[in-house]
Order: structure tokens, then sequence, then C-alpha cells
């Protein structure tokens, strides 16, 4: 792959700027920034052409009803969260929790971090006011710091050079746990040696642990060793938020001469900036990338058709993804004839489940937190959804942490407004913590274990 050809028939930035872009940063020093995109421009690539195309394959199979997706991670990733124990938290939560899905529901997982990228975030308000003193609002590591001083929250530039290396760092790492052991089935047992002590759920955890390592001593006692246990698939996403960055790690592969975004593998869309005419939806139906699109309660059937036309005018299996944000009281109202007449017009996408945007509230004490109940009730309607159509549920987005964190009320836990105060660290939007996240992941391996027994009954009732 080239790091210096650019593709004709992508649109300049120019061009994008043209098309009215939202929720960018604002930069007083164009000189500065042009510095900056020229530099990200002959950076090697983060991820790897083959790569993506592989993500797309497996993509194609959620779509078909053969794969589940597991896709978490940070709200906002941080410039000083980029350290080893903390990636090895978050690694560790999503391997257990993809283990859980995979052997419960006996279906591949594909585990897809909202990592190494994630370091910009849209905001309702351009500007925040505290004792009477206003500021630029904080957009994340990669546009501004989360100190609410004048300096720190200036939009600077040269900190998209800190997304890239962080990206590097965070990638590299985490192809090393995941190839070099840290992911072996065989010590599944460790992942969450606390969680066992301390949860709950713990003994279900547990026992399920404990039945794993059974087979697999069984299997290697008949003389068989599967690589497959040994490593794992594990890709990284994020929302492809600012213009500059993105555009400017987009690369043209040199086996196929097409674009790809290779900021990450999996590229998506926010609910605030899929305008169907935009620049974000004009810059991303270029790449190669499988593309997620969040699709909010305002979302009609039409707008979701018009975008997959848009994003993917040869429909194309894997490519686009749909993640819906609906909340727990809206989502068995809107999704069900969203999802109908996407798939009555013969398109086969991927559905998948966010529960935390649009379960957010503001507590008396003034924390933003979401309710467990709540997230745990959108999956459910999310999949209630799903057996009513006979339409494959493909997945859950969850903004996570490895961490202990009070961030989201209730869970077995029993977390309540007045413990947020102990621990919450989150820079921007609340996340489930370890206990929580694992709590989730047995609701849906039930779900999908249960979807899984009734289409095998309802399979053997048309054979016989």
């Amino acid at each position: 792959m080239s790091t210096e050809t650019r593709s004709a028939e992508l649109p300049s930035l120019a061009a994008l700027h043209a098309l009215n872009p939202l929720q960018q940063p604002t930069y007083a020093d164009a000189d500065e920034l042009a510095k900056v995109v020229a530099q990200l421009q002959i950076m090697p690539p983060l991820v790897f052409a083959g790569e993506c195309d592989a993500l797309r394959h497996k993509m194609a199979s959620v779509a078909a009803g053969e794969a589940f997706v597991l896709q978490g991670g940070d709200c906002a990733e941080t410039f000083a969260g980029v350290t080893a124990d903390n990636i090895q938290r978050k690694l560790r939560v999503l391997l257990s929790m993809a283990v859980l899905l995979t052997y419960a529901a006996q279906v591949p997982v594909v585990k897809l971090g909202r990592i190494a990228g994630q370091y910009a975030k849209p905001r309702s308000s351009d500007s925040e006011t505290r004792d009477g003193v206003t500021l630029p609002a904080y957009r994340g590591d990669a546009v501004n710091g989360f100190a609410f001083t004048p300096e720190q929250r200036r939009h600077d530039p040269q900190r998209l050079l800190g997304v890239y290396n962080a990206s590097a760092a965070t990638l590299n790492l985490t192809r090393a746990f995941v190839t070099g052991g840290f992911a072996h089935l065989a010590k599944a047992h460790t992942w969450n040696a606390d969680f066992v002590k301390q949860s709950p759920a713990g003994d279900r955890y547990q026992a399920m642990v404990d039945e794993i390592e059974r087979a697999l001593a069984f299997m290697e006692a008949c003389g068989i060793e599967d690589e497959n246990f040994r490593t794992v698939d594990f890709f990284s996403s994020h929302e492809a938020l600012l213009l500059e960055y993105e555009h400017a790690l987009t690369r043209i592969d040199s086996r196929t001469a097409r674009p790809y975004g290779v900021s990450g593998h999996f590229l998506w869309i926010g609910e605030r900036t899929r305008q169907l005419d935009g620049p974000h939806v004009e810059l991303l139906r270029h790449v190669r990338n499988p593309l997620g699109v969040k699709l909010g309660p305002t979302t009609t059937p039409e707008t979701a058709l018009a975008l997959a036309d848009r994003l993917d005018p040869d429909h194309e299996p894997g490519r686009i993804t749909f993640i819906t944000r609906m909340g727990a009281g809206q989502i068995r109202d809107i999704l069900p004839g969203v999802i109908e007449q996407v798939t009555a017009s013969g398109r086969q996408v991927a559905w998948i489940c966010d529960p935390m945007h649009g379960n957010t509230f503001s507590t008396a004490n003034g924390y933003k937190t979401r309710a467990f109940d709540d997230v745990m009730d959108e999956v459910n309607g999310f999949f209630d959804v799903h057996e009513a159509l006979g339409t494959w549920p493909g997945g859950v987005h969850v903004e996570l942490t490895g961490d202990d964190v009070t961030e989201c009320v209730g869970g077995a836990d029993e977390i309540v407004e007045a413990d947020l105060v102990n621990r919450y660290e989150t820079a921007c939007d609340p996340r489930l913590n370890r206990n929580q996240s694992l709590e989730l992941a047995f609701l849906v391996a039930e779900r999908l274990a249960s979807g899984r027994i009734k289409r095998g009954a309802q399979l053997a009732e048309v054979t016989t």
C-alpha cells in the first residue's frame, strides 16, 4: 500500500468543507493545521487494507445471521489512558464477554474494540460556562484538553498527531496481547479473577470457564491443538468525526487501487453527522472499509434506505452496519418499521444495538449517568423486535471500561446516584464497569441461546 498515492476520486478537503460540516474544531492558525495535515499524509497506515477486507467478510457473516458482533470500549479515549495496564483491562473484559457469548450462543463473535482512535466526541454545545466563565466545550483529546482553562480548551491541531501516535501505540500493544498468549482460552479463568470473587454473577462465570477448561483438556488429550484457541482476531473502530484527520489517513491500496481509511478497521458515522448530502457521508462513501451508521429515534425507514443507497450502491455484503441508539422507551416502536423496509429492499445489512446513548440522564447531584436497567431494557427491546420479525440481532455496541468505576447506576453492585462521586472517571459519557459489562453479556448470551433454540425448533417443524 502506498502512503503517498492519493485517490483521484476522493473529494478534496476543500470540497468537504464546502458541504458545511458539523461538529468540527475551529482552528485559529490555518498554516499550522496545514502542516499537521501534510505530516499525517505521509505517516504509515495504522491498519491495512487486507485487515479491513477480512473484517468486511466477517461483517457479511453477521448480516447473514451467522456471527455476532461485540463492539465495546471507552466513550472517549484519552492520551493519559494509553498505558499497558489500562489497555489490558479493557481487553480482558471484552475477551471475557466474547468467550461467554461464543460458548452460550454457539456462534462466532466478531471482536470490535471501540479503541485506538476514539479521541474525538461530538457535543451538544460549542461552549461550556462555569462560574460565569465561558470556554470552548471539551471535544476529546483529539481537539482540546479536559481542564477548564483557556490554554487547555483551545482547539490545537498538534493534537491530531497525538491521536495518531496514541492509536499506533494502542494498536501495537493490542496486537501483542491478542497474539502473544494473553488471549489463550486456557487463561479465561484469570481474566476476571476479582469478578469471580466479588460479583453476584461470579459463580456463573466460573462455572462456564470450568466447562471450557474441561473441554480444552479433553481435546488436548485427543491430540487436538488448534491455533484458534491461542489467538483471536481483534479489530479497531471509531467514529470518523474529524475530517482533516480521516482525509489525511486515507490511502490507495496498491493491490486494488481503491481508497481505504487506514485510521481504523471499522469507521462509523454518528447520529449528528449522518446528513445525506454532508461531508462525512461524502468522504466515507469512497473508502472500502466496512462502515457503521448510528440511527437514533428520529430515523425513518426512508432515511435508512437513502443512507444505505448512498454509502453502498452495489449492495455489497458486509459493507453497511446500522447501529441503533433509540432509547429503551422507543426502540420497540421505531425499529420494526426501519428493519422491515430495509429488509424488503433486498439489502442484507448488519444490525447492532447501542443501548447506551439513548438512555443518558443527569442526576440531582449533577452527574451524567445511565441506568443499567434501561440499558438492559433496550437490549431486550432490540432482541424482541428481531425475534418478532424473524431477522438477526447482529450485535451490541457498549461503552465500557475494565475498571471498577461508578458511572452507571444499578447492576448487581446496586450503584446508586450517591455512589457516582466515588469513581466517576470518564472524560465524557458514563461507561459500564467491569461487573456491569459481564452482567450485560450474560443477558445477551441468554437471548442468543434462546433464539438459537427457537430457530432450531422452527427448522425442525419445516423439515418434518
